[in-house]
């Protein structure tokens, strides 16, 4: 099989919905990130499936990555990397509630709670980000296709303009890396196309 083509194709999308995305957007969340860190804050980050395994690579991203060069370190916490005790609350309670459960009794002004949703529609991270809202929490999110619900519910919302979850999750690892690459450099000093990100 020849898949050039369609390879091509891909990438091709990949690049047009790039040079879409908007700066501020990312710039804002950044700031809202470092805010919560020179505060200690905590910084909540959720998705399901494959956004799961991006706010899991955030959390790796900033709380060992970055936070190896400097004293005031990142406070990620990953909602959705207890497995246990996800299962528990989904069993339990329901699989709606399994992040909303956790933040409850938990978070204080100064966090920042992040939910990573492609179509901006899992009912889990809406929850969480409508208690975090009604408890004065500042709230970002991460969406693709049309925002959904999340983008209009959230303080700030980063939005990625395709209507394909592929290309949305891969941006969403962009947005990680990107923010990572310019901390790493404006925080501990490093130029990562020089000399790596650890």
């Amino acid at each position: 099989m020849d898949y050039v083509a369609d390879i091509k194709k891909y990438i091709e999308l990949e690049i047009s919905v790039l040079r879409q995305i908007d700066a501020m957007e990312i710039n804002a969340l950044m700031n809202a990130i470092e805010n919560a860190r020179k505060k200690n804050a905590t910084i909540y980050i959720m998705g399901n499936g494959g956004s799961a395994a991006t706010a899991s690579h955030f959390v790796n991203d900033f709380n060992k990555g970055i936070s190896e060069y400097i004293e005031q370190k990142f406070r990620f916490v990953c909602l959705n990397d207890n497995i246990a005790t996800v299962m528990a609350i989904a069993n339990d309670i329901g699989y709606d509630a399994v992040f909303e459960f956790q933040l409850r009794g938990k978070m204080k002004q100064g966090d920042l709670v992040i939910g990573i949703s492609g179509s901006g529609n899992s009912a889990n991270v809406l929850n969480a980000i409508e208690l975090a809202k009604k408890e004065g929490i500042s709230t970002a999110g991460l969406t693709g296709y049309d925002g959904g619900k999340l983008r209009k519910l959230v303080d700030i919302p980063v939005h990625v303009p395709v209507m394909s979850m592929q290309v949305t999750e891969d941006i969403h690892m962009v947005f990680d890396h990107l923010m990572m690459a310019i901390f790493y450099k404006e925080l501990c000093g490093k130029n990562h196309l020089k000399e790596g990100c650890a």
